[in-house]
């Protein structure tokens, strides 16, 4: 439970400094945008994130396995800004949460969340998982 709860910390900074740093991709908070709110809706959007990631996600890679193949893995871009596009299509639906501009924005904000999340968790980690120094 305590991975769960860090790695949703993890994605909800890495979401923020993702809209800080591209420009094309936003998140609209709900009710009035104060501090609480703003920083629950990246949460949310954190969680969102996390379900579609891990079930369609895991589909589209499996059956995209050749593209994944035949393109050297470049196909991975296209198909992590599908899902931050699903993940602002999902967010959408209830009101606030994820905006992107276009296609291309949710492409290079996928790029950029991916990168952002894997420097945070290499900081992270020690804290959270410290070794076993007896060994």
């Amino acid at each position: 439970m305590t991975r769960f709860i860090v790695r949703l910390l993890i994605n909800a900074l890495a979401l923020w400094l993702t809209t800080l740093l591209v420009a094309g991709v936003s998140v609209d908070a709900f009710g009035d945008g104060g501090t609480t709110e703003t920083v629950l809706t990246y949460l949310l959007v954190a969680l969102i994130f996390g379900v579609v990631n891990g079930v369609v996600g895991t589909a589209i890679r499996v059956v995209a396995f050749p593209l994944y193949v035949l393109t050297l893995g470049l196909v991975s871009f296209i198909v992590n800004g599908l899902l931050l596009g699903i993940v602002a299509w999902v967010s959408g639906l209830i009101g606030f949460g994820l905006a992107i501009e276009g296609f291309w924005w949710g492409v290079l904000g996928a790029l950029v969340l991916a990168v952002v999340a894997w420097l945070i968790g290499i900081v992270v980690r020690p804290i959270v998982e410290p070794r076993d120094r007896r060994r």
